[in-house]
């Protein structure tokens, strides 16, 4: 299964970092700009460079299906780029009725071939039941993201007095008779997080909004993992693809992929490390 495998990588690796592979071209630096095959090389630098510290690598499909087929073919090469002994999360978030969800399933299972998938919840168990038969695989529901919209219906207070959040969780602890569920759960909230762990600590979280977002790294961490000190992943994306790779101490711009590569990789390595000192 997933989990065994994530928690194996996680107590092996002393790390839960997930790294969020968004290619934006207009972040990308100009030296990949110049190559045959940007995006795919760019992944490819940033999966060379941190698959030691990386758990779990996440591509957001919306930074690929916006470039349509080339997008698509981008996703595939980078996905041939990631090791077998890191997992792979489709960040998509898709669920629809029943019959057009087993099709999006059969997609990111079968035909992608990734280890975990994102969902919301809001249509309801036959929009997320296609994605759980899947027992060797894990779906991670949406339960409280890291954005300020949350508030808009996450957060919203039910008639019984629960925030829809904590209904959501309830379904997911639920839900999870195969050991193959999930949740996103926003580092941006800290002492939520605690609440839905303490509330579920069978479930895996993962956990986005640290770095750009201005989620406290120790706080995620001490919030988010279980009982044995795993089940969780701390998603970085822009951090680690962008901040570090774009100048040298110098304030020179980086220009060779090698240059480039050591700095993502002190990157990922400083927050593993940072990781670690917060452990219990």
């Amino acid at each position: 299964m997933v989990k065994e495998k994530l928690n194996s990588l996680i107590a092996a690796k002393k790390s839960m970092l997930c790294i969020g592979l968004d290619p934006d071209l207009e972040k990308i630096p100009p030296l990949f700009l110049k190559m045959s095959d940007p995006v795919a090389t760019f992944n490819r630098a940033v999966i060379e460079a941190t698959h030691q510290f990386a758990v779990a690598y996440k591509p957001n499909f919306a930074f690929y299906e916006s470039r349509g087929a080339a997008g698509l073919g981008e996703l595939e090469r980078t996905l041939e780029f990631i090791p077998e002994t890191c997992i792979t999360i489709a960040d998509a978030k898709r669920a629809d009725i029943g019959n057009t969800s087993k099709h999006y399933a059969t997609a990111f299972f079968e035909i992608w071939k990734f280890d975990c998938v994102t969902v919301p919840p809001y249509m309801g168990y036959d929009s997320i039941s296609p994605f759980l038969s899947y027992s060797d695989k894990l779906t991670f529901i949406l339960c409280l993201t890291s954005n300020s919209g949350s508030q808009d219906f996450e957060e919203a207070k039910l008639e019984n007095g629960q925030r829809l959040y904590e209904r959501v969780l309830e379904k997911a602890v639920e839900w999870n008779k195969s050991g193959n569920v999930g949740v996103v759960v926003g580092a941006t909230k800290p002492e939520q997080l605690a609440e839905l762990r303490k509330a579920a600590p069978g479930l895996v979280f993962l956990i986005p909004g640290v770095g750009a977002q201005g989620g406290d790294l120790r706080a995620a961490v001490r919030n988010g993992i279980d009982a044995n000190g795993g089940s969780a992943l701390i998603n970085l994306s822009r951090a680690i693809l962008y901040d570090p790779a774009q100048k040298s101490a110098s304030g020179i711009a980086v220009n060779d992929l090698d240059t480039f590569k050591s700095r993502v990789a002190v990157a990922a390595e400083q927050t593993v490390t940072e990781m670690r000192t917060h452990l219990p």
